[in-house]
This record gives C-alpha cells, sequence and structure tokens, in this order.
C-alpha cells in the first residue's frame, strides 16, 4: 500500500522508553485493521503480512515533535529582544511561547508593555530566523528511524504546524526529510492554523484517508484542541517544548520515544 507522491499544499491547496495510555482511544476501538505486507526499513525485520494498520495517514506537528529547534527559536527571538534594546529572556520561557506562529511568539517575547514594536519585532524575527533555521536544529532521536518504519508499513505522512510553510520546507530539505511527507502545511497555507481544524481536513482529503483512520502528532495543548476539533485521533510526545501544557490539555495517549508510533499505528493500543 505505497504512501501517495509528496504535494504540494499550496498547489494543491496545501527520546527514553515507555508509555501512557490516559483514556482508551474512542476511534479506533470500532475500526477493522486494513492489511499490508512490507518490510520494516528502519530494522531490517520482515512485517507480518497480516499487520494491522489502526491509522493509515499520521500527521506530525513540527517544532517540538519531529525536530528540536529551540537553540535556533530561542536566538532569534533573543536576536530581536536586544535589537529593540529589551532584556532577553530565559530559554525555558521561550519554549512555553511556541506553537502559535512566528507573530504570536514574538507578541508573547516582547509582553504587554512593548506591543507597539510588534510589526518591527515580527520582521526582525523573521530575517534573522530565516538565515539560522538549521544552526542547531536537528531531528530528535529515533524520529528519523520511526518515519521509515511508518513508510515500510505503506502509512502517509504529513506535516501540520503554525510554522510558516517556506521555512518548514526548508527545515525538512535540509534535513533531508522531504521525502517523507505527502504534504506539508504551514500556518501561512490557509487562511486559518491550528488549532481550527481546516488543516485536518485538507490531509485528508489530499490523501482520501477517513477520519477514524487519521492520527495527529504533536506536543502541545494546541495540537490536542486541533485532533479534537477535527474528530481525529490524537498520539502526544512527552519529548517536545512544553510537557506540562500538553499534560494540561489530557490527551488520551503520550509517548516516550518515535519508536513507540508503530505500536500505535498497527494496533492503537501501547504494547
Amino acid at each position: 500500500m505505497p504512501a501517495p507522491r509528496s504535494t504540494s499544499c499550496r498547489a494543491s491547496t496545501a527520546a527514553g522508553s515507555g508509555s501512557r495510555t490516559r483514556r482508551p482511544p474512542t476511534p479506533a476501538a470500532a475500526v477493522r485493521p486494513s492489511r499490508c505486507s512490507v518490510r520494516d526499513t528502519g530494522s531490517g525485520r520482515a512485517v507480518s503480512p497480516r499487520a494491522a494498520l489502526v491509522y493509515e495517514h499520521v500527521a506530525f506537528d513540527l517544532d517540538g515533535t519531529l525536530i528540536d529547534s529551540r537553540a535556533d527559536l530561542t536566538a532569534a527571538v533573543n536576536h530581536v529582544l536586544r535589537r529593540l534594546g529589551l532584556a532577553e529572556l530565559p530559554p525555558a520561557i521561550l519554549y512555553r511561547y511556541v506553537g502559535d506562529g512566528a507573530r504570536v511568539l514574538v507578541e508573547r517575547a516582547l509582553g504587554s508593555d512593548h506591543q507597539d514594536r510588534l510589526a518591527a519585532g515580527v520582521e526582525a524575527f523573521m530575517a534573522y530566523y530565516g538565515a539560522h533555521l538549521l544552526d542547531a536544529t536537528r531531528p530528535y532521536p529515533g524520529v528519523e528511524e520511526a518515519l521509515a518504519a511508518l513508510a515500510a508499513r505503506g502509512v502517509a505522512c504529513s506535516v501540520l504546524t503554525n510554522k510558516p510553510e517556506a521555512m518548514s520546507r526548508a527545515i525538512l530539505e535540509g534535513l533531508g526529510l522531504t521525502a517523507r511527507f505527502v504534504a506539508v502545511l504551514g500556518g501561512d497555507s490557509l487562511p486559518v492554523r491550528k488549532p481550527d481544524p481546516a488543516g485536518l481536513e485538507r490531509l485528508r482529503a489530499l490523501t482520501a484517508t477517513a477520519r477514524e483512520r487519521m492520527l495527529l502528532v504533536g506536543d502541545s495543548g494546541i495540537d490536542v484542541r486541533t485532533a479534537r476539533a477535527g474528530g481525529v485521533a490524537f498520539c502526544g510526545v512527552a519529548w517536545g517544548l512544553a510537557p506540562e501544557a500538553l499534560e494540561a490539555a489530557q490527551p488520551e495517549r503520550i509517548i516516550t520515544h518515535p519508536r513507540e508510533l508503530v505500536a500505535v499505528v498497527e494496533g492503537g493500543e501501547f504494547r
């Protein structure tokens, strides 16, 4: 069951071990698994012809889920603050501001007393960050292997992020991950962004995936709300930027290493 070719979203309108289950996943229980016969390119082992796929399309958040971009994001924000004559902020605070797009990130960093500098701040951030996207950004350990294992099983993977699409694509290309995804939707790809479910609906349509066969993977409360608004299953990742906020959103599942995604996709439950 080969995954569809990569699609431009504008053209087509487009680590640890162990795991926890917070409450039983609702859509997967009644889903009849599909079948595939493949080889696991991540481990080299043969995959059973009767391997079950509860989820056929996995949409990933980017920052804090697939990639560790903390150093580059915080460097860019603090560059802006220095340029505007303001005090830098500790990384731990800035991590909590990530997830709603560049404008909101800068807005939060400036604080209520300096919103008159927002336009200049966003412009400075985009210019600096655009030139330093890959200074320190790397995939989280295990992500590349997990993506390979999902591809081996014929699972379609996509990216749904609030980061601008061009920057997202540049990062994926620079990290050699572009070919793993059938589509990439950024925060500026559609008139609305997460937690609005329009992006999920666009991705589902691109791959003709039934709602109960789609899984959103992310690290934030925004991602949890997006999945719920779109009526698709959700899997949280414990290694992200704001684990406390993720816990507060009470996701159905949280995994602690990317390798656990295969178990989720194949059976809907952790093994």
